[in-house]
């Protein structure tokens, strides 16, 4: 079964020795997120911080801050299991005549198992608050110049204004007093697509704000799901079952029942206010920008609710271990699409979508590039600055092994592409300007004769091969 909410989370984690509950009083104004920052950068554990001065609801930091705690959480060892779900229903063949239907019903079940499923109640419904304030909330200030407290962990729920499709993003908040927050929604985000939809109209819209959930749900806010896949639908993937909704109380929005606390409210166009600056996982503070503000209209919460948090900043980070998840997870849907894709690896310390390294099966000439522009089309991979692609013997997740084919299989006149003005990250401190710059792909692939190598390919060094069974018969004699 899977794991239910974060109760039972934090639970699993703390019999498996990847939990420390911290009972002496911290504070949420820096002193959390030095804490946490030090214990991240350490390869540390989750920390429960039970003691927060002036509140009364206990901290969870770090809780995905390892590759260990992500299976522990999703249940999983091998997380290409996600995408491949997803591959395996993009295949099914739908039935026709009735015993094609009835021999088909076993897979069409699958669908069902994965869809939300609307309760009138839930442990989220515990608490109705009458006055709605972010001010009972631990809400941290991360960084020492940070525009004020921020909400950096909280699963935004909004949905299509045409189509009801539900999503989920994480996008951080900016406290502006007890009822108002910035909502920072990069353009190219869906959140933020969904927001200019209703902006054209004139209208506010609704959104609710969900701090901390089960494990697979919070990870489908985070990942990057093909356009027009409900992230209810993805989080039932994920889980393998559906999930458990309930209605909020003042927007028209479904949220998951076993949150710890869910925000409600909307989201104003007409209301534009100065964001930031704020220390984010470029390593670099972002600067003020005008976003909209959230007005917050209800909240409802568990009894005794647990403020999951991260804290973002140079990697590696917690977010990075989550990236990676979603970078393994997503393979599958890649060889949809490129089936010479071999292996895919996007670097921690480039903050994921910095760098992206790919290698391929290669078959014909100019198919690193071919896999290069079909990738920089695809979702957030658009974002992505530098793509490198290389051979199927190179071991993307090697960073030597990778810089060893570039310096090897590439040359810098003919194996590199520069493409101006295209889309960027919003947060990348060295593009021109915001949300555009270029892209840079380097073909670190064996040149053949028709891609213009006119020499003979050099022969790679390699052992004698009776050699190395003899070796490796006999190591053990050899004391080393």
């Amino acid at each position: 079964m899977p794991i239910e909410d974060l109760v039972e989370f934090i639970e699993k984690l703390e019999n498996a020795g990847e939990l420390k509950i911290v009972k002496t009083q911290v504070d949420a104004n820096l002193e959390i997120s030095e804490i946490l920052s030090r214990v991240m950068y350490s390869n540390g554990p989750a920390i429960l911080f039970e003691n927060v001065k002036n509140y009364d609801m206990p901290v969870l930091g770090n809780a995905f801050g390892s590759m260990k705690r992500l299976e522990i959480g999703l249940e999983m060892n091998d997380f290409t299991e996600i995408g491949q779900r997803i591959s395996d229903m993009t295949r099914m063949e739908m039935p026709t005549g009735i015993f094609d239907k009835l021999r088909k019903l076993p897979e069409l079940s699958k669908m069902t198992d994965i869809a939300p499923k609307l309760q009138k109640n839930g442990p989220v419904t515990e608490v109705i608050e009458n006055t709605p304030s972010f001010g009972k909330i631990p809400i941290l200030k991360s960084w020492p110049k940070d525009a004020g407290r921020f909400i950096t962990f909280g699963l935004i729920a909004t949905k299509h204004p045409e189509t009801g499709v539900r999503n989920l993003g994480v996008y951080r908040m900016q406290i502006i007093d007890d009822t108002h927050a910035l909502m920072h929604w990069q353009k190219h985000k869906r959140g933020a697509h969904h927001y200019d939809i209703k902006k054209e109209t004139g209208n506010k819209i609704e959104a609710a704000i969900i701090i901390g959930s089960d494990p697979a749900t919070v990870f489908s806010a985070v990942a990057p799901v093909p356009e027009g896949l409900d992230k209810y639908v993805f989080a039932g993937i994920t889980r393998k079952t559906g999930i458990k909704t309930v209605k909020c109380k003042t927007v028209d929005l479904e949220v998951p029942a076993n949150a710890e606390i869910v925000l409600e409210g909307y989201v104003d166009p007409s209301d534009i206010r100065t964001e930031g600056p704020f220390g984010d996982h470029t390593g670099y503070y972002t600067p003020p920008e005008p976003y909209p503000t959230f007005t917050l209209t209800g909240v409802m919460r568990k009894q005794k609710p647990v403020y999951l948090t991260t804290i973002v900043g140079k990697p590696i980070l917690e977010d990075a271990y989550i990236g990676k998840v979603i970078e393994r997870s997503f393979l599958p849907l890649i060889r949809m699409f490129h089936p010479e894709v071999v292996d895919f690896s996007m670097p921690a310390s480039g903050w994921f979508q910095g760098m992206a390294i790919i290698s391929i099966k290669k078959r014909y000439p100019g198919q690193a590039k071919k896999v290069m522009m079909g990738l920089w089309g695809m979702g957030q991979l658009a974002l992505t600055k530098f793509f490198v692609v290389v051979d199927e013997d190179i071991n993307v997740h090697d960073l030597n092994d990778v810089v060893w084919a570039i310096t090897t299989r590439a040359d810098a006149a003919r194996d590199t592409i520069i493409i101006n003005n295209t889309p960027t990250d919003t947060l990348d401190p060295a593009s021109p300007f915001v949300n555009l710059g270029s892209k840079l792909g380097i073909d670190a692939t064996q040149k053949t004769k028709e891609e213009g190598y006119q020499r003979e390919i050099q022969e790679l060094v390699r052992s004698d091969e009776s050699t190395k069974k003899k070796v490796d018969s006999r190591w053990s004699e050899y004391g080393i």
